[in-house]
């Protein structure tokens, strides 16, 4: 898992340059081993990674993957939250990307079916796409959601690993290669197995609500 544990002021293209210099080393030395990218921008550290792979000539699209796991967290503990219902009980697939607006909780999908009102999903969603921000906000600049993304990375890693060790139906949105429209990289849904993205899963049926909202 390529995580960086650095200020959030640090420049994109330093990030992304750290992120190069990482991946190129893992193509060169252990060109067959599943990556999990979860330092931000994912939607820019992601591409990067999978060119550098690409060079080295070793770049497999199943093993390459942008954790947007912790949209999957905020989305289920704010929805709990409001409803009253132990998050750990809820799934809200997030689609899209992993900044501001690329952020996409389908509402309508969530399991089990909760009912919500335009204003509650215009609100939660709002809530969803601005989580770091409000972090960052509350620590008043001392500090990012450190503990958070940890949770995150591990839960998308354990995930990974029980795909590896060939436990079925593990399925996790992740930001990976999926060429949706003009966007080569897209997060959906992916069934995860032996080697990596078993199946992409594609994107969750969506109704008006989502498309007024997000196109």
């Amino acid at each position: 898992m390529v995580m960086l544990s650095i200020r959030r002021s640090i420049s994109t293209s330093r990030r992304a340059s750290i992120v190069r210099d990482l991946v190129d080393a893992v193509g060169n030395y252990c060109p067959k081993a599943i990556i999990a990218i979860v330092t931000n921008p994912v939607n820019s550290c992601v591409p990067v990674a999978a060119e550098m792979l690409k060079k080295r000539g070793v770049y497999d699209p199943k093993k390459l993957f942008g954790i947007t796991t912790l949209d999957l967290i905020r989305a289920s503990t704010f929805v709990g939250e409001l409803k009253g219902i132990d998050p750990m009980m809820i799934q809200v697939p997030v689609i899209c990307g992993h900044s501001g607006e690329t952020i996409v909780p389908v509402m309508s999908q969530c399991k089990p079916k909760i009912k919500l009102t335009d204003s509650e999903v215009s609100d939660l969603t709002k809530r969803i796409q601005i989580a770091g921000t409000e972090v960052l906000n509350l620590k008043a600049g001392a500090g990012t959601a450190t503990l958070a993304m940890a949770f995150a990375g591990s839960r998308m890693v354990d995930a990974i690993m029980r795909g590896i060790k060939g436990q079925s139906n593990v399925i996790e949105c992740s930001f990976v290669e999926y060429n949706y429209d003009e966007a080569p990289y897209f997060s959906t849904p992916i069934l995860l197995g032996p080697n990596g993205i078993e199946k992409n899963l594609g994107l969750p049926k969506l109704n008006c609500r989502n498309w007024k909202r997000n196109y």
